[in-house]
């Protein structure tokens, strides 16, 4: 006798769409809050901005439903709520400096359009992520060019003493912000390959198992590239993340925490070794061991007004903020970009902050979720990393305006003013999607051997089709 029990595993788009909704009200009701707590009216472009924010939304869910219909469905409704969030705030903040017609919020909001299309075009072409493992070394060698292209005469660009940008017109791209995604697809390839030999244990120091002398060389050649990219580019941030990620994929794969001891003695050393020999490296020590020395704050540049405005910013918000509008984050400078966590601490609260950071947490957690769940080694390093990729640049962002860390002027991701951060997060996002997908289909059913009736029951699972376009009915047989 045969026990059948019948079930729908669904794909949660109707849940996607529904939160979609959420995210899209709060994005459009904070909007139309800050023009008329600020102006006393609501802004004129609300419905034309409305629109088009709606349009993007509905377009990529529709293309999910479409190409990726079990990828999973809280991930595009939070980011969709993270960059409405950015994008209000930066209108407020264009609203305080009196710049016209909101200009800041409208640039921001065409990278917002970008960002979709290339996340739209990435589901579109990449059926099945396992593919990209056949370009490890390709990515290798892009990922290296990327980050040593504002290096190159007349085409870098030096900001602020950081040359991390190149020209491109009239506007200017950060390339690293691309270099941490193309070195995620090379991490992982390299990794799942090299992993046996990577986890064999050495000598027993202090009770860690060290790996093999000889197994030491790709996290030197990891470490020696990150430093490069802070002596000569002056980008601790991008330095910061680019070894952070390599040490988290290499303990993921390794599962020894040997590696992360390895990789946090390499980095502080090389650090500490920077901020004596460089001064720029030096002065961000400095504002974060001494922000409150008369001295070091009226220096400048390189002082630590910065810092300090920032934090007296978010102090008279308190737990509720001064609301929407009402607050006066155009005190702290780059308000918009590197300090933009500060400006929504002050007119959001601690309350509203933490709400922010939840939804990271969230999008973090889903990420980490398709990489427990997808069946191959090569999704599961990739999921990983690009979701360590996200959380640890919100650390290394928070941890800098509140002086936990040194700041190191990375940008708070789908929030800040920036297009290369913009448009390489939103790549970020699809890539998961595709991974989830992948992670969450129901496994083909096995086909049957014909035989004699075992005399003890087996359970086996079938996934067969279902009555709906995106679903699957998951038969359970007890045989």
């Amino acid at each position: 006798m045969a026990i059948v029990s019948e079930h729908t595993a669904r794909a949660g788009r109707g849940s996607e769409l529904a939160l979609l909704g959420l995210a899209l009200l709060l994005s459009l009701a904070s909007y139309a809050q800050v023009g008329l707590v600020a102006t006393g009216a609501v802004p004129a472009d609300l419905l034309s901005r409305g629109a088009l924010l709606v349009v993007l939304a509905v377009a990529a869910h529709l293309l999910i439903r479409w190409r990726a219909p079990y990828a999973d469905p809280v991930m595009l409704p939070v980011v969709v709520a993270l960059n409405g969030i950015g994008l209000t705030m930066i209108y407020r903040i264009d609203l305080a400096k009196g710049v016209e017609d909101g200009a800041n919020a409208g640039r921001q909001l065409l990278w917002t359009m970008l960002g979709v299309a290339c996340a739209v075009v990435v589901l579109w072409l990449l059926r099945d992520h396992r593919l990209l493992r056949r370009y490890t070394y390709t990515a290798m060698v892009v990922g290296l060019v990327l980050l040593m292209l504002p290096l190159v005469p007349g085409l870098g660009v030096s900001i602020n003493g950081a040359r991390i940008w190149i020209g491109v017109g009239p506007m200017s791209f950060q390339p690293a912000e691309l270099a941490k995604i193309v070195l995620a697809v090379f991490f992982a390839g390299y990794l799942v390959t090299n992993r046996d030999n990577l986890a064999l244990a050495g000598r027993k120091v202090l009770g860690l198992h060290l790996p093999r002398l000889r197994y030491l060389g790709p996290i030197l050649l990891a470490w020696a590239v990150s430093l490069a990219v802070l002596v000569f580019e002056r980008d601790l941030g991008t330095s910061l993340l680019f070894f952070g990620l390599f040490v988290a994929m290499l303990y993921v794969a390794t599962e020894r925490l040997s590696w992360i001891l390895i990789g946090l003695v390499l980095f502080a050393g090389g650090a500490l070794a920077a901020a004596s020999l460089f001064p720029h490296v030096g002065a961000r020590f400095d504002v974060w061991l001494n922000a409150l020395d008369p001295e070091v704050y009226n220096r400048d540049p390189g002082g630590s007004g910065q810092v300090v405005q920032g934090l007296f910013g978010m102090a008279s918000g308190g737990l509720m903020g001064t609301g929407w509008g009402a607050g006066d984050p155009q005190l702290v400078p780059y308000a918009n970009s590197d300090f933009i966590v500060a400006a929504l601490g002050e007119e959001l609260g601690l309350t509203g902050l933490l709400a922010i950071l939840a939804l990271y947490l969230v999008l973090a957690e889903r990420g980490i979720r398709a990489a427990i769940g997808v069946r191959d080694g090569f999704g599961k390093l990739l999921a990983s990393g690009l979701a360590f990729v996200v959380a640890f640049q919100c650390f290394v962002v928070v941890g800098g305006v509140t002086r936990l860390i040194p700041l190191t002027g990375l940008t708070m991701p789908f929030l800040a003013l920036g297009g290369s951060s913009l448009v390489s997060n939103w790549i970020i996002v699809a890539l998961l999607l595709r991974i989830s997908d992948a992670a969450r289909r129901p496994a083909p059913a096995a086909p049957e051997t014909p035989g004699p009736a075992a005399a003890t029951p087996v359970a086996r699972r079938d996934a067969q089709p279902g009555p709906a376009d995106g679903e699957a009915t998951e038969v359970v047989r007890l045989e």
